[in-house]
């Protein structure tokens, strides 16, 4: 493969397998002698790709003879995978590995790892390597692969390990993965972002884009599909640049299109598309598919054409609302769903009435919106006019108070409709109560039994709220 696509080799892959091999056989000594096996804790914030890495990042511990335990007091390795996308997701990571410091004392041969996309931010990683000295091994996204040969080194008596900044970004195939769910599966189609956002960390911290090998992918998703995976998502910053660094003639319209060729009763999802590269060819593909969702991410982030200048997205609200009107066209019955930042520097009360408007004419089913947050080492971050946190706040409330009211809109046509959902089990605030999505990531709430899950199921809904539907399972 051409542009900037490299693998990790295979016989560095072979090399990690060869310590997770040796570190199976000291663990398998351990539990001989103590009765019980060494026992690994694991953390995840941030995004969907955190959640890909984390399940891989227990894979591996999983191979090394570890065992999962969900109480870090009990572990002899905690794994806390990171995020940078915004402060607040920093300052949460470094407080909960602050309080891992009295675990450390307790047990000074646990080992802590902190990973992910903030270690790589050198006054990140350096912050930890003064104000936390109990952490063990700092490891950067793309060098995760590694974790074996550290854990190796340290728990041998080596120094402590930080390997979190490169300048080389690659793709590894071939790590072990224990997935969270047996029925829900995320699949990374591709790493890193070529579109420096200038309000976005992730081009910096994550690298430029490279692809998957199409057949890596596609014998991935095969495999869930036969273990009987129901629900598979495919992950990227940006899905819509799939192949465009691989040389081949084969894009992510080309790749959703073969895989809904294979035979099973599953549900495609992808994120996250931008609209700059978001084709008429992928919605064609999408309205065609027997398998791939009637649910569509397009992260807006502003209705102003002058903040999305200064946010460099490459796109006009003009074009963006084409993209959508394409979509409804297109694919009957989908779901819209979008991302929106509130309080970009230099946003005046006309830029925001802009958005406001834009969310009465794009009419999303459901978004995501933030309040901007500065990113050490980005353009947005230096830019004059920020926006007090007191008008950040205001203008959030007034767009979620619009946007509640069309969520509520959106819903209220399931009322009466019979929709399928795939069941997630007992609700986390109501265990007497099961949830579950549609293929548009609607919640579904109804009365279920522990057999129903991981099932699809068809649910009749008598009653629509803002947030979630409610109804009875069709037997």
């Amino acid at each position: 493969m051409n542009g900037t696509y490299k693998a990790v080799s295979a016989e560095e892959i072979s090399k990690q397998n060869e310590y997770m091999s040796k570190l199976r056989i000291a663990n398998d000594r351990y539990f001989l002698s103590a009765g019980y096996r060494r026992k690994v804790f694991s953390l995840t914030l941030g995004c969907q790709q955190n959640e890909a890495d984390s399940e891989r990042l227990m894979g591996m511990a999983l191979k090394m003879g570890y065992e999962r335990t969900e109480n870090p007091e009990d572990a002899s390795l905690i794994i806390v995978n990171t995020c940078a996308i915004r402060e607040h997701a920093e300052k949460r990571a470094l407080s909960l590995v602050g309080q891992y410091k009295h675990i450390k004392a307790k047990n000074p041969d646990l080992l802590i790892v902190v990973c992910g996309c903030m270690v790589v931010q050198e006054h990140r990683a350096n912050e930890i390597k003064m104000r936390y000295p109990y952490v063990d091994i700092i490891l950067g996204p793309s060098l995760m692969h590694r974790l074996p040969e550290h854990i190796w080194q340290r728990s041998g008596g080596g120094k402590r390990i930080f390997d979190s900044a490169t300048d080389e970004y690659t793709v590894a195939e071939g790590l072990p993965v224990s997935r969270e769910s047996s029925y829900r599966a995320w699949v990374s189609v591709m790493y890193g972002c070529n579109n420096f956002c200038s309000y976005c960390i992730v081009p910096y911290v994550r690298g430029r884009e490279r692809s998957r090998r199409r057949e890596d992918v596609v014998k991935e998703v095969r495999e869930l599909i036969e273990k009987g995976y129901k629900d598979i998502t495919l992950l990227g910053q940006n899905v819509n640049s799939y192949g465009k660094d691989s040389g081949f003639d084969y894009d992510f319209a080309d790749l959703l299109a073969e895989l809904d060729t294979i035979e099973g009763d599953y549900t495609l999802h992808f994120m996250t598309s931008h609209p700059k590269d978001a084709t008429k060819k992928l919605v064609d593909v999408m309205a065609q598919s027997r398998h791939v969702a009637k649910h569509f991410h397009l992260p807006m982030q502003s209705g102003s054409d002058r903040v999305l200048k200064a946010m460099n997205r490459r796109y006009d609200f003009e074009k963006y609302i084409g993209i959508l009107d394409y979509i409804r066209e297109k694919i009957q019955g989908v779901t819209i769903t979008s991302d929106i930042i509130v309080g970009f520097p230099g946003e005046s009360e006309e830029d925001f009435e802009g958005t406001l408007n834009a969310l009465r004419r794009a009419r999303f089913d459901m978004i995501y919106s933030f309040q901007y947050s500065p990113r050490k080492g980005t353009p947005a971050a230096e830019m004059a006019e920020q926006i007090p946190q007191a008008v950040k706040s205001e203008r959030f409330d007034r767009l979620l108070s619009l946007q509640n009211e069309i969520s509520l809109e959106s819903n209220k046509p399931f009322e009466g409709k019979t929709v399928r959902v795939l069941c997630d089990g007992p609700s986390k605030n109501n265990p007497d109560v099961y949830s579950g999505r549609t293929e548009g990531g609607k919640i579904v709430f109804f009365d279920g039994e522990e057999g129903d899950i991981g099932q699809f199921l068809n649910i009749n809904i008598d009653r629509a709220d803002t947030f979630a539907l409610y109804g009875s399972i069709v037997r």
